[in-house]
Parts: structure tokens; sequence; C-alpha cells
């Protein structure tokens, strides 16, 4: 249980590369200064454009993030990571590298008093039925064993070809279909007997929504992405605050 009163922040949908070097100052700069003293900072996903599997940690940008976030870790404030649909081969490695910890999605923890559940927030976009197959089939152990026995330069390969393809089918579908579904949203809300809060990212449509059902009332958070600027969101024994970053 976390409490206390100073704040517990979450980020999500970082998707960090090489080619937005604004971002990952945005980023260092962040975890260097806000986040310090924070009760915990939570990743909810996508913290990577992609993540062909831990063997490439070697590669110095990717041990600049992970640094950046042990050196937060090592200050005092808990980093926790829940997988998004871009680094889903964050494993073991990478966790003992960054000095994070990998939670299920979802994750319910206590917050301030309050029940607070987590999400990356694709388990709920279950309008996109193609997406949900392929979220299924890349979970899969023994999928997810056969990729990463390839060569880490075919791996990459793999992926960016599979990203090209999903931002070519975005294109041509409904936008309804990539926001989450109302009825999965309560159905994950009942299995976890309606707390008081769901955050969540993935569908870059960041905002405030109150959900009731059978008279229970739950707010629901989406967290932005960092695709221009950086944001977080900032829950206290005060409430929550969405804030951009400068």
């Amino acid at each position: 249980m976390l409490s206390g009163t100073a704040p517990t922040l979450f980020i999500s949908d970082l998707h960090l590369c090489t080619s937005r070097p604004h971002i990952t100052t945005l980023l260092l700069k962040f975890l260097s200064g806000t986040a310090r003293g924070a009760r915990a900072l939570y990743v909810l996903g996508d913290l990577f454009e992609y993540w062909a599997g831990d063997d490439d940690l070697a590669d110095p940008y990717h041990l600049e993030i992970c640094n950046a976030f042990r050196a937060l870790a090592e200050s005092g404030t808990p980093v926790a990571l829940i997988h998004g649909n871009r680094d889903f081969l964050l494993a073991e490695k990478f966790a003992h590298a960054s000095g994070m910890a990998i939670l299920n999605d979802p994750h319910l923890i206590e917050l301030y008093g309050q029940r607070v559940l987590l999400s990356h927030g694709d388990l709920l976009c279950t309008d996109d039925v193609e997406y949900q197959k392929f979220r299924l089939q890349v979970r899969d152990t023994d999928w997810q064993q056969t990729f990463l026995s390839q060569p880490l330069a075919a791996r990459k390969a793999q992926i960016e070809a599979l990203r090209l393809r999903s931002e070519s089918e975005k294109s041509h579908k409904a936008e309804a279909i990539m926001d989450v579904n109302a009825d999965a949203v309560v159905k994950m809300l009942r299995r976890y007997d309606h707390p008081e809060l769901l955050i969540h990212g993935h569908t870059h449509r960041p905002g405030q929504h109150v959900i009731e059902d059978n008279g229970r009332i739950t707010t629901r958070w989406v967290l932005g992405d960092w695709y221009e600027t950086g944001n977080y969101l900032r829950v206290s024994d005060t409430g929550c605050e969405a804030i951009i970053l400068a």
C-alpha cells in the first residue's frame, strides 16, 4: 500500500526513440527533477517506440534511459511499469537494469485511501477485433520464445515492418474503433469491485471521464502521449491533476 502526503505520478505512451531527442530530454529532466521525492512513479506502457528484446540493452540510448530510471529508484522513488503494445518484450534484464518493477495488466493499488486500477488501456479497445487477435498472439509465451530466438537485427526489422503496417492500417480505421469500449470498461471495473479511480493510456486521448454503474462511481483518467511534449498525472491526498511539461 502506498500512502503519505507525497504525490504519486503516472506517465504513459512516451514512445522513446532517437528520432525525437526533445522528448528524451524532457523525460530525463522529469526523472531528475519533478519525479524526485514522489511517493512512486508508474509507467503505464509504451515507454519505447518498440522493444525487440532485453539483449538490446547494450544500445547506448537504451542504457541512458535505464540509468536515468535507476537513478530515480535509488534516490528513493519506487518505479513500476506495465507493458504496452509496443514494449511487451521488456523483461527481467531490463527490470534489473532500470530498477523498475514490472506489473501485470491490470494492477490494483491503494493510494491515499482510494483503490486505483492501473492498465495500459489496450485491453479495453475491444472494438478493434484484429488488434485483439494480434495482442493475444504476441503475448503467448511460445510465440515470444520463438521470436526472441531470432537474431536481434532480424527482430528489429520485423518489428519495424509491423509498426509501419500498423500506422497504415490506422489511417483506414474508424476513430471509435481505436478508443475504449464502454462495456469493456464497465466489465473491468466490476471485476475489481468498482475502484474509485481507473488510470490508463494507449488511446492518446487524454481526459477525465466519470462512470456510474450500479450506484458506484469511478473516475477514469486517460494519460496523454509524449509525441509533441511531456505530461503526467499527479495523484495526491488532495486529488488528481493532469500536468503538461514545458
